[in-house]
């Protein structure tokens, strides 16, 4: 069914290139700048995480058949040497489904996916967490040594499909997390696209200040089947937006929040009535900034690829009219970051003639756009990835994997705010 998918959006795709009409191509330097990084080899998937004061970056190196996660942290205007998070011959690496990395405080976590049986489609979320623990150095004193734990996330032992994480610094050094999960599906033959009894669920839980996995809900009881999820932290508390999924297969995005300790019913939020009967692959992403939010996803319900964006100041209750960002027939795979209450800079891939581009821009709660920036050329085939953008101090991060060369690698490049 994942073939299927993809061939569906590969129609998609194609179809826009056909039908664009002309556009100019700036001549313009570009107000986007290639830097450096410390990603070597083989590698690809990477993810950006920002906690207001460091930058992070990880991403999967590959080593004949061993896959190897790392982090580097970006400070100053340079990447640290890069760490190694962990490394296994029995993941499950793919395109769309990427480890994430998060920190809080003094604490780090990454999230890999891991084999649990023979199965295409059965893998465990495996969670690296690092914290400090004081002991007694009898020379030096007391000093902080940091230790890793590594567990499973989530608590069943299904030999299911569980992953698309996504992870929010919550409160004082715990997270929030959120991910798919296909438990309900054990025993089922129909795969992704099964009805009723054996849908994939959404779930969430807390994993607080010493690693422990506490407060495991179920958000949705059914939902699309491998479309990312997205997670940030309101006023209100945790905001998780996703594909939902409803028995006349209907995939358009939803809201799920908790409100005053108690998780409220899923909500829709732009109402594409988007009737797919496969996953689109392309989930939304999601930020916010108070008690203000910005939501972005790709939808393809007019047969011409868009990418969409909403707005709310209310953290997430109630959000505004969709306003359209791309130029026309957008390949999807969006991110947004909030750049103040009223608005975001939202990155995506699109056509443009011959060529797949990766581009940025800023618009307003209001409809306000800004400047439409090409980050960068790419390739639309599904080892490009999804390209990341993060925001630190008063510039723009973005991360992607470049497919062009014998084997693919990862590029970042930095934009400053009043460019856009």
């Amino acid at each position: 069914m994942r073939n299927l998918n993809y061939l569906i959006l590969v129609f998609i795709a194609i179809s826009a290139c056909e039908n664009e009409t002309s556009e100019e191509i700036s001549t313009e330097p570009s107000p986007v700048t290639l830097i450096d990084n410390p990603v070597e080899g083989n590698s690809s998937l990477p993810r950006l995480f920002n906690d207001g004061e460091e930058l992070y970056m990880s991403w999967v190196e590959y080593q004949d058949s061993l896959s190897v996660l790392r982090y580097s942290k970006f400070e100053k205007g340079n990447w640290h040497v890069s760490s190694i998070v962990a490394a296994g011959s029995d993941w499950f690496v793919n395109w769309a489904d990427f480890p994430v990395i998060s920190a809080n405080g003094d604490r780090l976590i990454n999230t890999y996916l891991q084999k649990s049986d023979s199965a295409t489609y059965a893998y465990d979320i495996k969670v690296r967490y690092l914290m400090p623990t004081e002991r007694e150095h009898i020379a030096y004193g007391p000093t902080d040594i940091f230790e890793e734990k590594f567990f499973k996330l989530h608590s069943d032992t299904t030999k299911t499909e569980h992953g698309f994480v996504s992870m929010v610094p919550y409160g004082e050094k715990s997270f929030f997390v959120s991910w798919l999960d296909g438990r309900n599906t054990a025993g089922s033959h129909a795969g992704h696209d099964a009805h009723g009894p054996g849908a994939m669920t959404l779930r969430g839980a807390v994993i607080d200040s010493v690693g422990k996995v506490i407060q495991e809900v179920e958000l949705d009881s059914r939902v699309c089947d491998c479309c990312q999820t997205s997670t940030t932290i309101t006023q209100n508390g945790p905001l998780v937006a996703y594909r939902d999924r409803s028995d006349e297969e209907i995939r358009d995005i939803s809201v799920v929040r908790r409100v005053d300790g108690e998780w409220l019913k899923p909500q829709f939020v732009g109402n594409d009535n988007w009737k797919i009967a496969g996953c689109p692959v392309n989930g939304p992403s999601v930020d916010a900034f108070e008690n203000s939010v910005g939501l972005a996803w790709f939808t393809a319900v007019k047969e011409e690829g868009e990418v969409q964006v909403v707005f709310s100041d209310d953290n997430g209750a109630n959000f505004g009219k969709p306003i359209r960002v791309d130029s026309g027939f957008a390949t999807g795979r969006v991110d947004i970051v909030m750049l103040n209450a009223s608005e975001a800079a939202v990155l995506w891939m699109e056509p443009q003639g011959e060529d797949e581009v990766i581009r940025v821009i800023k618009v307003s709660s209001e409809g306000k756009k800004g400047q439409l920036i090409t980050v960068s050329r790419t390739s639309q085939e599904r080892a490009s990835g999804f390209p990341q953008v993060e925001r630190f101090g008063n510039k723009l991060m973005f991360a992607w994997t470049d497919v062009s060369g014998e084997t693919s690698s990862i590029k970042t490049a930095v934009l400053s705010l009043d460019k856009l």
